[in-house]
């Protein structure tokens, strides 16, 4: 892993968790030219310098350079910032427009974001994917040839739809328009480059000369770098992963990302790369780039189907945001798929824990609120949100308490009273941004409080299910996972063409999985090296051409079932799979490996899931999450938040008790605190014992 490279830069910045650590001061000549130029003016103030000017009198050549330095100290901090040091907060295009958002309809957004939810901490405006495709005939999210590169392979944004970017070719003008409203601008990035930019076979930049990229003697291109084989699962004509361990895939992305940085770029969401795409030398190569820049620029992952805490293990501190599932879409099977995964990465301590030039969060995808579009369509915002009130304030409180980014989604030109009102609801904004402690929290009791001819009670964290059924999960971990143990190689007439993994026991009987192991498609028609001696497809028998996926060929929902995925067998990394010493079944494309496992289908899902946090002044936060279609009747003891927060928060069992959503203030409440529910709904406290 190209983790253990390292590269040396001007500024050197080394972090710990909310604190910074001295460096040695650069010398003069290592300074930008605005800043050489403040020293020099405050050496000749001092009677330092090289000037031949008369000396000021002492009190104005202190007061001069006491400016001066101000605005050193003010330029050398603004680099020096933390990023990412509370969870981003923004606006982006997807949900309401998916890849078709032009210029006026984005400024539009940015206007109404600036006035409406700036003074909220929402800064990030962010035009998402696609920005750069032609919206003609015949485009779509993954057609080819529509794409603008410029000579250098690079992608330049649709002239037709971003009218001001004929200037440069690039986004500066929006940027700057952006910067003036008080906001920060970012885009939407695919992995790599892209298939065209192969096909045309560009040069690659050498920003150190402005011109083609030369090493060994001779200029390499874009085909030297595209790795073919690794093409975006789900977007395969579009983009594919470079080659990073050669000096010329480094340089290629280096003009991408100094390019941004031009642009005036503060925020980039990258694509394809994280998840199931695990890319993790790309990943790690991108933030070293970033850190080689003077402007700070905050680096978000994307999607994050199938990231476990052990995968987010090796990546959270090269990163400030990483997706944590697919996509999350305005269904309630996609709001309470978020319980589980963000209960786990809050138990792994991985909330704000260290990250690039600053923090990480865990993101749980954006807030599709409000008048929206579908996924992947050519067509902008045309219908309201899904969800009903009482699922977008679960959906609010749980991303508030989990502290994920807040990125909204709806078009912000019909943004209505009641859903502004759930998005910039201040004890939500103090508990995402200021809260500490925060997990779930799993001493709750409670029954339905409708009529039933058997009331069902629970105590969490099992929540009651109405029906179940057995199915068989397939899914990807990081290596070091146990999980991803226990794959063998099963022999049949003496031929070892299977590979299997025991994933339950029923009357005392293994219960396997297994697939056939055959040859690659094309295994003959390429030249061979050591890197593919080991590796086969895995396919289903009874189904002819039918193999093993490591990656969805479609963009996955939050909600969406982890059953194997299979599709035509071709030669493509996702398909290609190597059985190792340790027992673990290994993905070419991802290096990600394979976990299966029973799991109970749950139909009609019921229950309860509650959180806790803690604030600065020592007040309690803890919210009820109602996962049932019914209300119930939630509740929890207040010598039990002791036990879990200790007495420094819990020193009495008598607290003062307010609800959030409603306002309602409960007084003194002794030994317990409860509430009835809505079906889908939440409650969130605000205790002070």
């Amino acid at each position: 892993m190209s983790g253990a490279r390292h590269i040396t830069h001007n500024r050197q910045r080394h972090h710990t968790r909310g604190t910074h650590t001295a460096t040695t001061p650069l010398p003069l000549h290592h300074c930008s030219p605005s800043l050489s130029a403040l020293l020099l003016l405050c050496s000749a103030a001092m009677g330092m310098g090289a000037f031949s000017l008369p000396p000021p009198p002492p009190w104005r050549r202190h007061l001069l350079c006491s400016a001066l330095l101000f605005l050193l100290l003010w330029r050398t901090s603004e680099g020096n910032e933390e990023l990412a040091a509370l969870p981003p907060r923004g606006w982006n295009s997807y949900d309401s427009f998916s890849w078709i958002v032009d210029e006026n309809a984005y400024l539009q957004n940015a206007q109404i974001m600036a006035e409406k939810l700036l003074p909220y901490g929402y800064q990030y405006a962010v035009i998402d994917f696609l920005w750069y495709r032609k919206y003609v005939d015949g485009a779509y999210t993954d057609s080819y040839g529509f794409d603008n590169i410029d000579e250098w392979g690079r992608p330049f944004p649709d002239l037709q739809r971003f009218p001001s970017s004929k200037a440069d070719r690039g986004f500066s003008q929006i940027a700057s328009k952006v910067h003036q409203m008080g906001l920060k601008f970012g885009i939407h990035l695919m992995k790599g480059i892209s298939k065209q930019a192969v096909d045309a076979n560009t040069p690659i930049l050498d920003i150190k000369t402005g011109k083609p990229y030369i090493e060994d003697g001779r200029q390499w291109t874009a085909r030297d770098i595209g790795l073919t084989h690794r093409t975006c699962a789900w977007m395969q004509k579009g983009f594919m992963s470079v080659n990073t361990d050669i000096g010329a895939g480094r340089a290629f992305l280096r003009s991408l990302y100094r390019q941004y940085a031009d642009w005036g770029v503060d925020f980039v969401k990258v694509d394809c790369i994280f998840g199931t795409d695990y890319s993790p030398k790309e990943i790690i190569t991108i933030s070293e780039l970033l850190q080689e820049l003077d402007r700070p620029i905050i680096l978000s992952l994307s999607p994050g189907t199938e990231v476990t805490p052990a995968l987010a293990e090796n990546i959270s501190e090269h990163v400030n945001m990483y997706r944590v599932t697919g996509d999350d879409w305005d269904s309630w099977k996609d709001v309470s798929s978020h319980f589980d995964v963000s209960s786990s990465f809050a138990t792994a301590k991985k909330i704000g824990a260290t990250g690039l030039r600053g923090r990480s969060w865990p993101d749980l995808d954006m807030l599709p609120f409000g008048w929206l579009t579908d996924p992947s369509v050519n067509q902008g915002p045309h219908r309201k949100c899904n969800l009903t009130d009482d699922e977008q304030k679960t959906q609010m409180a749980l991303w508030s308490m989990a502290k994920s980014p807040l990125m909204y989604g709806g078009d912000l030109r019909n943004l209505d009273k009641s859903t502004l009102s759930i998005i910039t609801n201040p004890t939500l904004m103090k508990i995402n941004h200021y809260s500490q402690n925060n997990m779930e929290f799993r001493y709750i009791y409670g029954e339905r409080t409708s009529s039933e001819e058997h009331p069902s009670q629970f105590s969490s964290p099992c929540p009651v299910h109405l029906t179940k059924n057995n199915i068989m999960v397939f899914g990807l971990t990081a290596c070091s996972d146990e999980k991803a143990n226990g794959w063998y190689m099963f022999s049949q007439d003496g031929n070892p063409d299977h590979v299997c993994r025991n994933y339950e026991i029923q009357n005392d009987k293994n219960i396997s999985f297994c697939l056939g192991k055959t040859k690659p498609l094309a295994w003959d028609a390429i030249i061979m090296d050591k890197e593919y001696e080991a590796k086969f497809h895995l396919a289903v028998k009874e189904i002819d051409d039918t193999c093993l996926d490591a990656s969805a060929s479609q963009r996955r929902t939050a909600s969406d079932a982890r059953f194997p995925m299979f599709s035509r067998c071709r030669w493509h990394a996702k398909q290609m799979w190597e059985l190792n010493e340790k027992g673990n079944l290994v993905s070419t494309y991802s290096r990600l490996c394979a976990t299966v496992e029973s799991r109970q289908q749950e139909v009609g899902t019921a229950g309860a899931r509650s959180w806790v946090a803690t604030g600065s002044k020592g007040e309690i936060y803890l919210a009820f999450f109602n996962l049932d279609s019914k209300s119930r009747k939630i509740s929890a003891k207040i010598s039990d938040l002791g036990k879990v927060l200790g007495r420094k928060f819990v020193r009495k069992n008598l607290c003062s008790c307010t609800e959030v959503w409603s306002g309602k203030d409960f007084g003194l409440v002794k030994e317990e605190i409860s509430g009835v529910v809505n079906p889908h709904g939440s409650m969130v406290f605000e205790i002070k014992c």
